[in-house]
């Protein structure tokens, strides 16, 4: 379990700001460098803060549900020794990712399709070809993108059976270097957006494609939870997307923040965050 000490981040709710995105009508394109290479250029893309509150979600972790508030805590024990080695952690901590999926969800299937590691630190990010964490608020999936993933990854008669059935995505964030002690994951509950108002799409282009994901707007009626002193040997799932229109949490924001109890000589967090199809029969 998590580990405390005068520089981790102390248990209980917070105020803090968060950095929500601005409908300016214009196109939004976000041209994604590779890891390490720093921020890309942006267009149309304006960003707001506003003081919220964050809850602690410790207390209520045991009543969480992935189809209900989009985001539950697991207790889970990595095999994986070194995640700075990709072959390893496509061989070692995949597999984990899928089991701890299929476990929490039920489904049937579940595909893990990239990882991606961040460093609250620029020197590091630079030497060792990482991104930041991700300061703005979003969901790595919208309506449109979803289908498209799932033709990206299987094959074109499985794909189109697939869709036919229940699928959705999940990723799987965790600490890689200890206790979490600066830029904490913030979630927000399913609930409490609107996903026909609260969303603002953004275009992101790489090399070799373009996706869309999902800029939050903001909306008071926003709840935000955090889990203090996040550990190594802990992982948190949220929802990026769900087939199922029945009032199952489809879409969950998430970023990171500036806690305002952090430390000056706190360890930057180095965290993994790993993404998943899946799909039920």
């Amino acid at each position: 379990m998590a580990r405390h000490s005068e520089d981790v981040l102390k248990d209980g709710t917070v105020d803090a700001r968060l950095n929500y995105t601005i409908d300016t009508g214009e196109a939004r394109i976000d041209t994604v460098k590779a890891p390490g290479e720093g921020q890309g250029d942006r267009v149309g893309v304006v960003y707001e803060q506003h003081d919220v509150t964050i809850y602690d979600g410790r207390p209520l972790v045991a009543n969480f549900d992935l189809d209900r508030e989009g985001v539950v805590l697991v207790n889970h024990r990595t095999a994986t020794k070194n995640f700075y080695d990709d072959v390893e952690v496509v061989a070692v901590y995949y597999p984990e990712v899928e089991e701890m999926v299929k476990a929490a969800t039920g489904a049937a299937k579940v595909v893990v399709f990239d990882h991606t590691i961040r460093i609250d630190d620029e020197e590091k990010q630079a030497a060792l070809k990482v991104r930041a964490p991700l300061r703005h608020l979003h969901n790595d999936f919208a309506e449109i993108s979803a289908p498209r993933r799932v033709h990206d990854l299987l094959p074109p008669g499985e794909a189109e059976a697939r869709l036919k059935k229940r699928y959705g995505s999940i990723n799987v964030w965790r600490s890689i270097n200890g206790t979490v002690q600066t830029a904490p994951l913030v979630v927000c509950d399913a609930r409490s957006i609107d996903d026909d108002t609260d969303w603002i799409t953004m275009e992101r282009h790489y090399g070799n494609r373009v996706g869309v994901t999902l800029n939050l707007r903001h909306n008071p009626d926003h709840h935000w939870y955090y889990f203090p002193a996040l550990d190594e040997d802990e992982a948190v799932l949220f929802k990026n997307y769900d087939s199922k229109t029945d009032g199952t949490a489809c879409f969950t924001a998430h970023g990171s923040f500036r806690h305002p109890d952090t430390k000056p000589n706190a360890t930057p967090r180095e965290s993994m965050e790993v993404r998943t199809l899946m799909f039920w029969d």
